[in-house]
């Protein structure tokens, strides 16, 4: 993404949308304090998180028989409906790992097959948002812990910590292109999770060849262990890379590391994420609770100047429902280079006739709208 003078001033920065990430799919019933298990916890975390100030919520079900993360569909469609209902304007983004969490002896962290990860295509109602993974890739959460991370839950247990730090995302090229088709089809938006500039150049290739074709909405994910680490000079080339029109680029880590990345992407411009998936302690090493998560990253913005955007404001920046029907379209409005014409040597950008532009029509500019 590209920085001119004024980009750093928060009146000229689109509002923060906030990501709450309530249902920490790596913790049971009793490691953290706020852990929803029953339905209607899990949808009173919906509904507090977005009271709270928080425009998108990173979706995942728990089996409220068991207290453990649910791979069952019929729970998903169950627990869709109801967050629906009782928040119909927060953007829904359902995390995409569908993975069997090791929570016993021998056990071994591992997402699903293929084809079990498709079904999220089909869910009904339709959340807005499916995460993408393009490229596979060790995803160790427990690599960057440092001691006492893990005090008072069961990742305590060295033998639990071991089997999460097997996780590997598996996620070749038959899986996500496969699953950026069905996801057209079915009008769902891919949300993509790079782990750095190797799967943007992926997600770039993606673009260029056609298989997407739509805005783009993407993590930068930092939890050290096979995706980046907590080295700020990673993070800042990541975004360097990130195609300028991008819609909306949010930073994820881990624990006390998110404290401070979050507090970076609010003062460049970026979205954030908070909640119990990602952290569970305060900036004092006090347990944390996803609500008070969402309460700081709102007065973390305000206090610098920028605005929280609302539901309707966020759905706008992130252009939910908005396709694209050809490859040059999607590069224009990425702000990505035109692919090579044939016979063409050099540098690509696009023809114009020499002609300055007309300044865009503040009726109709993006930001008129907000």
């Amino acid at each position: 993404m590209y920085f001119t003078d004024d980009s750093l001033f928060p009146e000229n920065m689109q509002p923060t949308i906030i990501t709450a990430a309530p249902y920490g799919p790596e913790w049971l019933p009793g490691d953290v304090k706020d852990l929803p298990v029953t339905f209607d916890e899990q949808v009173q975390a919906a509904v507090d998180c977005y009271n709270a100030g928080a425009t998108m919520l990173h979706f995942h079900v728990r089996d409220p028989k068991t207290g453990q993360g649910s791979s069952n569909f019929d729970q998903y469609n169950e627990m869709l409906a109801r967050v629906r209902q009782a928040v119909p304007k927060m953007i829904i983004q359902v995390g995409g790992s569908i993975s069997f969490a090791p929570h016993t002896e021998g056990a071994k962290a591992k997402w699903l097959d293929y084809d079990t990860r498709h079904m999220l295509t089909e869910l009904d109602p339709k959340p807005d948002f499916v995460t993408v993974t393009t490229g596979t890739t060790l995803w160790d959460i427990t690599q960057a812990f440092v001691p006492g991370d893990a005090d008072g839950t069961h990742l305590a247990d060295p033998k639990v910590a071991e089997a999460w730090a097997g996780m590997v995302v598996d996620s070749l090229p038959s899986f996500y292109i496969e699953h950026l088709k069905r996801l057209r089809k079915n009008k769902i938006q891919p949300y993509f999770v790079p782990c750095g500039t190797a799967h943007l150049e992926i997600i770039e290739r993606l673009i260029r060849s056609g298989v997407y074709m739509g805005p783009l909405n993407l993590a930068l994910c930092a939890y050290g262990g096979g995706t980046m680490g907590r080295n700020p000079y990673d993070w800042m080339e990541a975004l360097r890379r990130t195609p300028h029109g991008t819609s909306s680029v949010t930073y994820w880590s881990s624990m006390r590391g998110n404290i401070a990345l979050q507090s970076i992407a609010t003062v460049l411009g970026l979205n954030v994420r908070v909640g119990n998936e990602d952290n569970i302690w305060d900036m004092h090493r006090k347990p944390w609770t996803t609500v008070q998560q969402v309460e700081w990253a709102v007065k973390q913005s305000e206090q610098f100047g920028r605005k929280v955007a609302t539901a309707d404001e966020a759905r706008k920046i992130m252009k939910v429902g908005v396709w694209y029907d050809t490859v040059e379209e999607t590069l224009l409005k990425l702000g990505l280079p035109p692919n090579r014409p044939e016979g063409y040597k050099g540098f690509l950008s696009y023809d114009t006739d020499g002609r300055l532009a007309k300044p865009a029509d503040t009726k109709t500019s993006p930001a008129s709208i907000l």
